[in-house]
């Protein structure tokens, strides 16, 4: 590390932070300038990121404390929640939650700065304050002190972590890839009615011996329930089945135990909270609080039909103060039931492209292992680049 140098992030780039334009004011909104939150980062996996859900209009750009960031900006969310990165792959602005780091390219590489923040993401977190949420100042941000090379060795490290991190994403987008395809083969059968053999004949709007049914009368719907007691954050070899909860990320995955409360291939939908997620489960796990678990009669349905089925479906709850989807309720649920042979075969074809989604989930872990090892060695200069 000798030729490692202390600086403070405050002298290394500008730190910016973001702004809203009045949401009462129509002419600011729905224009052509990509406008972030830190919703948008909610879930991304990506490095690079160059839009969000809305956008803004110059007028509105104008008229609030937001600022345009320029391509290779590294954005950083300051607040709900602190620590979500990623680089502005073109010219954008952001929100108020966001602090945003225009780097000195004579100083330091954006990417590895990228990587040196995901580094330090956990120092930064505890450095927040505030009543209502956390919240890191742009002030703090700036007095923060970290090490780094000189240049050139920046970017060797930083193509060193980008490769591995080009290598899952590329597995990340074949996976989104099969999953739209299997997607299409299902609309194309099952709402289209365009599948293999059929004759064309509709009898009340479907296909011959295809009906609709109550969900509860074709398959077994378990309420999730509390965590056992066995439980660790991370698997080990005592705990090993996954536990997953209503949770979007990582597809709601709380921790691991020792045996698992469902064994059949089956969907989840999450309950409360944010309520119809579905996920497609096709190993032992338990599910807890806040999950619906659903599992086909074999006879009838299959889980990769279930789960494609209710994917399309626009799934909502009950209650006032907190809405919540029950048992009973998403039992009397429509569903439609066609020709088990049909649903047979389009399972067989959809088996294939999970096959091979399992074999990238396998590598994307593998990969996300070796990267996030030699993220902290690499950033902290105890492993060098030659080695």
């Amino acid at each position: 590390m000798s030729d490692w140098k202390k600086v403070m992030l405050g002298d290394i780039a500008q730190i910016i932070g973001g702004g809203t334009p009045s949401t009462k004011v129509e002419e600011y909104w729905n224009g052509e300038i990509s406008w972030l939150t830190p919703r948008d980062l909610t879930g991304y996996t990506n490095k690079f990121i160059s839009k969000g859900e809305r956008n803004i209009t110059e007028d509105g750009l104008k008229n609030s404390s937001a600022r345009m960031m320029p391509k290779g900006t590294v954005l950083m969310t300051s607040r709900a929640p602190i620590g979500y990165i990623a680089i502005a792959e073109k010219e954008l602005c952001t929100n108020q939650g966001f602090k945003s780091f225009i780097v000195d390219e004579d100083i330091i590489d954006n990417e590895f700065l990228y990587y040196q923040l995901k580094a330090n993401v956990e120092r930064i977190k505890s450095l927040g304050s505030g009543s209502t949420f956390a919240e890191v100042s742009g002030s703090v941000l700036k007095g923060i002190e970290i090490e780094i090379p000189v240049l050139p060795t920046q970017k060797e490290i930083a193509q060193i972590l980008s490769s591995l991190d080009d290598k899952i994403e590329l597995n990340l987008q074949m996976n989104q890839t099969l999953e739209a395809m299997a997607q299409a083969i299902f609309k194309e059968w099952f709402v289209d009615f365009n599948f293999p053999g059929f004759d064309g004949e509709l009898v009340d709007g479907l296909p011959k011996g295809w009906r609709n049914a109550a969900l509860g009368d074709v398959t077994t719907l378990i309420a999730g329930g509390d965590k056992p007691n066995d439980f660790s954050e991370q698997p080990n070899e005592h705990n090993g089945v996954p536990i997953y909860s209503n949770g979007i990320s990582n597809e709601g995955l709380y921790g691991y135990t020792k045996k698992p409360r469902i064994i059949e291939e089956s969907v989840t939908v999450s309950a409360r909270g944010t309520i119809g997620f579905v996920c497609l489960r096709l190993r032992p796990y338990f599910p807890i609080v806040r999950l619906i678990s659903v599992i086909p009669k074999s006879e009838i349905l299959t889980a990769k039909y279930l789960y494609y089925w209710l994917i399309n479906q626009n799934i909502s709850g009950t209650g006032t103060t907190q809405q919540q989807l029950t048992v009973p309720d998403f039992g009397r649920f429509n569903i439609l039931i066609p020709d088990i042979h049909v649903v047979a075969e389009f399972t067989t074809i959809v088996d294939a492209f999970y096959q091979k989604i399992d074999e990238n989930k396998t590598q994307i872990k593998s990969l996300t292992q070796t990267r996030d090892t030699l993220l902290l060695k690499l950033m902290s200069g105890q492993l060098e680049v030659k080695k």
